[in-house]
């Protein structure tokens, strides 16, 4: 099975988050039914997707390098490239 057919399982930390008038869903994700690692995204609304390279070993992990980038630079640096990878 290739793994576009394979099924994901989000985080319940999953979801939207909003600060300073600026929204982007946070995903953390890992195929269901494993121990992989878990993925980090964030999609602003209107500009694209942050997508980290490496994995989390945990999604609270995952969660606390979105919250470092929020802190060091504000929830508006993820609408400010359309679709780039950090870490």
């Amino acid at each position: 099975m290739g793994d576009e057919d394979r099924d994901f399982e989000h985080s319940v930390l999953s979801g939207s988050f909003t600060r300073d008038g600026e929204t982007v869903d946070v995903e953390m994700y890992r195929f269901a039914g494993t121990q992989d690692p878990w993925q980090l995204a964030v999609v602003h609304m209107s500009s694209g997707t942050t997508e980290w390279r490496g994995c989390f070993a945990t999604e609270q992990d995952a969660y606390r390098a979105f919250m470092e980038v929020v802190e060091r630079e504000g929830l508006a640096s993820f609408g400010a490239a359309v679709s780039r990878v950090v870490h």
